[in-house]
């Protein structure tokens, strides 16, 4: 029997498959759409923030990223016109540089010059092309992710989970785990609420032909609503505020796209031909837990938001990243299943957050001169360097703390800044889905406390250390579960709770 069935081939489910795989379980991906399509093509751009970005580098995976990018921007620039050309040059040279870190409803979080950080800390890739490398890093732990494979139904059976196939076959395994979008089948049939506030807003992107392009201008902020000429040549998006959309399943047309520009910019333009578009909303809901039993959700099945700000989908890949190692733990028997409360303990609030920062992003789209006066005084507010850092924190997930009780303020916050040799002996430990325990000052209490781990934690004893801390506990996905302070003392009670609390009891 599979160990962990994945429902949903997306960016969320493939990540959250190769960690299970890279820690020791057997995923079964199952993607409803055929596989070689959905990869080929898809709208707009998406964002990877600092944090993703971070998670993505323990794993091996930065550099094919930004090498698609380099030569997505490369061939964007190839097919624009002169004048867009000027303008993808001008972020590009902004990515370059480690100064893009997003944006606030349209009011860019940019890095102050001599403060920048690397290239890597923000990345713009089209989906298809993030779905592409994740697919070929599964693929090459050996994940199987099978095409066409439609879940209709999900049966918790106590003992196992059984998952129904619209072709009226089964497929069973120990848990399931649904990656299938804002409108899950597995959250559904697993009767998890889902409550939040509706739509009120309809977004509308489409890759279509103006018969005069030159018509309309790209507006953020417009008496009828937003309207953006993408970099991307031929993407065009709007956003109404008008309730939201009345019908969510019909394909989008080009009198509607048509229809959509005309009330936005106040022009005429005509739309010639419409190649591919979608809908999309503000709706805004949050799973009231993120596990029932042994189902559990992740990414926008268990929270869907606005696009505002693009923290979605990395907001869902950090649900992978926290979900994976835990529930591989838990089905190879090294962890008791209490182990997986903690997901929903540290996810839950984290999406929370997000729904409150896109909610607020939202509604500083909105038109009206209030809300004018309202952009004026935040973009002024952000000048402030505290506060513009406070914004890039948390639009990059740098301001996440699964622990905020914590008498050590690094516990439960991503691994800090390491020397060089420290930072490659974790990434390398990391790297192969183990948790790593930091001895920074050889400390034989140290490695004593970690006998009988050494199939999930990695001791790991560098010539350098971090500053004031005797030894360092770090989750597999990064994040630091204990920690003790370099002041002479010991602790060898609290490092075997801590070790057990995360990595389960001692080997036999």
């Amino acid at each position: 029997m599979t160990d962990v069935l994945v429902v949903g081939g997306g960016p969320v489910g493939l990540l959250l498959a190769a960690e299970l795989k890279r820690a020791g379980a057997d995923p079964l991906v199952l993607e409803a759409a055929d596989g070689i399509e959905r990869r080929t093509r898809s709208l707009g751009l998406r964002s990877l923030n600092t944090r993703s970005n971070q998670t993505l580098a323990l794993r091996g995976l930065l550099e094919p990223l930004l090498d698609a990018q380099w030569a997505m921007f490369d061939q964007i620039a190839a097919d624009s016109a002169p004048d867009r050309a000027d303008q993808v040059a001008l972020l590009v040279s902004a990515v370059r540089q480690g100064l893009a870190r997003g944006h606030f409803s349209g009011l860019p979080l940019l890095e102050d010059a001599g403060k920048q950080g690397a290239a890597a800390d923000y990345i713009l890739l089209k989906q298809h092309l993030i779905e592409r490398i994740l697919a070929e890093h599964a693929t090459a732990l050996g994940v199987p992710i099978r095409s066409g494979r439609q879940v209709i139904d999900v049966v918790d059976e106590g003992t196992g989970v059984r998952a129904v196939l619209a072709d009226g076959t089964s497929l069973h395994a120990a848990y399931l785990v649904g990656c299938d979008g804002g409108r899950s089948t597995v959250r559904k049939q697993s009767g998890i609420d889902f409550p939040g506030t509706p739509p009120t807003a309809t977004g509308r992107t489409a890759v279509a032909e103006l018969a005069d392009p030159d018509a309309v201008t790209s507006s953020l902020r417009s008496p009828g609503g937003l309207l953006d000429l993408s970099l991307v040549p031929g993407e065009i998006a709007t956003m109404e505020f008008d309730g939201g959309p009345t019908d969510r399943d019909s394909s989008l047309t080009a009198e509607e796209m048509e229809a959509s520009i005309r009330r936005v910019s106040g022009q005429k333009p005509t739309v010639t031909r419409l190649e591919a578009g979608i809908r999309y909303s503000d709706n805004t809901r949050l799973a009231e837990t993120y596990r029932r039993g042994r189902v559990l959700l992740a990414g926008d099945a268990a929270h869907v938001h606005s696009p505002m700000g693009g923290q979605g989908l990395n907001l869902g890949l950090q649900d992978a990243a926290n979900l994976g190692w835990k529930l591989a733990l838990v089905v190879r028997g090294r962890a008791p299943e209490r182990l997986l409360d903690t997901y929903t303990a540290e996810r839950h609030p984290v999406a929370a957050r997000v729904l409150r920062n896109t909610r607020a992003q939202t509604a500083l789209m909105r038109p009206g001169p209030q809300v004018d006066a309202l952009r004026e005084v935040i973009s002024e507010v952000l000048e402030i360097p505290d506060v513009k850092q406070r914004f890039i924190d948390m639009a990059n997930g740098l301001d996440v703390d699964y622990a905020p009780q914590s008498t050590y303020p690094l516990v439960g916050r991503f691994m800090p800044a390491l020397e060089t040799d420290v930072r490659n002996e974790t990434s390398a430990a990391l790297c192969q889905g183990r948790g790593v325990l930091l001895d920074l000052k050889g400390s034989t209490w140290v490695h004593a406390a970690a006998d009988g781990f050494a199939d999930r934690v990695q001791v790991v004893s560098p010539r350098g250390g971090a500053p004031g801390f005797a030894a360092v506990l770090i989750r597999p996905d990064g994040y630091v579960a204990w920690a003790s302070p370099d002041n002479g003392s010991a602790d060898p009670a609290g490092l075997a709770d801590a070790l057990a609390d995360w990595f389960g009891p001692t080997a036999s």
